[in-house]
């Protein structure tokens, strides 16, 4: 039996009680100041708006511990939850952000933490999303016995300091990959001749056979289950990552056989974020991609899938991708995408350079 699970067995082993939120913390609403930016006098206090710091102003109105909740705008999260934002110190809050502090009822960090976990999408309403003041302070909080609460903050504290940790690790791995990347796939114009390796450039089209993907009628073919569609913005510099599972039907997918996708294809996004590309791998085999662009390596023992897809994602395939694309909307066409000239080493250095970017 966990501590947790010892202090509830001990402390409310009959459940708690629930409270509005407005008897477990006092709100401060009618404290905030709105200032228009051009009135703002710059300054080193922070100024909180509906998600966070907005700017920072020469004077201050709050000096303490607070939660800030996103009352209007920017005031709701994917998962439906409000946005919550931990603020500490002299600051400046304006009327779009409900700001509260503790009464010594409840933990003012439990509540930071419960707060996140609460559904408020059918409590926003109108053309800006709000959050009102009094859906607000009704919201209902459980409220169990302080040793309990200061049990649960712990551990919850513990995650998110192990989160920010993790985060910021990945972010350094993510900038040593691009470093590594860019520094190995960076090859001369002139080949051999500037490296000393014997590198060539190729044209995609040289390389490889390439398909566009289905366009924005597909939407009327979509099915509860059939043939999985792959999203553009399913794809990360080097994996698929599903936002969800759509699928069209399987006779509009006969008719687009030649989109179908085989394992160790190459696709690419052509329309959003446009070059980032990932290889297909034996789970996604079969599915059609949508608003994007397929390459099949012709000779696989001349050109890895792996290592082409490594070098779409470079800084410098993507500035020469950027320079091609089209409209507002960043679409790069078919043509031009087989236009890129890729640099290919001898297969035995791209069979080096791959598992170091894979690792």
């Amino acid at each position: 039996m966990t501590k947790l699970e010892k202090l509830i067995q001990e402390f409310c082993p009959d459940g708690v009680e629930f409270r509005p939120l407005e008897q477990c913390c006092n709100i401060l609403d009618r404290k905030r100041k709105p200032v228009t930016k051009s009135s703002r006098e710059a300054g080193k206090y922070p100024y909180y708006g509906a998600n966070g710091i907005q700017d920072y102003v020469s004077d201050y109105i709050f000096d303490g511990t607070f939660i800030l909740v996103g009352e209007d705008g920017s005031v709701i999260t994917d998962r439906g939850t409000p946005v919550v934002t931990w603020a500490s110190g002299k600051i400046w809050v304006n009327n779009h952000a409900h700001i509260i502090e503790g009464n010594g009822t409840v933990l003012l960090r439990f509540l930071y933490h419960y707060i996140q976990t609460i559904d408020v999408s059918p409590l926003i309403h109108g053309n800006i999303p709000k959050l009102t003041g009094g859906d607000f302070r009704a919201l209902t909080i459980p409220v169990p016995p302080l040793e309990v609460q200061r049990e649960i903050v712990r551990i919850l504290d513990t995650f998110t300091e192990l989160t920010a940790e993790l985060t910021a690790e990945l972010t350094a791995r993510q900038k040593q990959y691009e470093y590594y990347r860019d520094m190995l796939l960076s090859f001369g114009e002139n080949g051999g001749e500037e490296t000393g390796n014997n590198i060539n450039f190729f044209l995609v089209a040289e390389i490889a056979d390439t398909n566009i993907g289905l366009a924005t009628t597909v939407t009327k073919y979509k099915a509860n289950q059939g043939v999985l569609l792959i999203h553009n913005s399913d794809i990360q510099e080097n994996e698929i990552v599903l936002k969800q599972h759509e699928y069209i039907t399987e006779a509009f997918a006969e008719k687009n056989h030649k989109k179908r996708l085989q394992e160790n294809d190459v696709i690419t996004v052509h329309t959003g974020d446009v070059g980032t590309s990932a290889v297909i791998s034996k789970e996604y085999a079969g599915a059609i991609g949508f608003t994007t662009i397929t390459s099949r390596i012709r000779n696989p023992q001349k050109v890895l899938p792996e290592y082409f897809c490594h070098y779409l994602n470079s800084h410098r395939c993507k500035a020469e991708i950027a320079s091609m694309t089209i409209s507002d909307r960043s679409n790069l066409n078919q043509n031009c995408f087989e236009k890129l000239r890729i640099p290919i080493p001898p297969i035995d250095e791209q069979r080096r350079i791959v598992p170091i970017l894979d690792h």
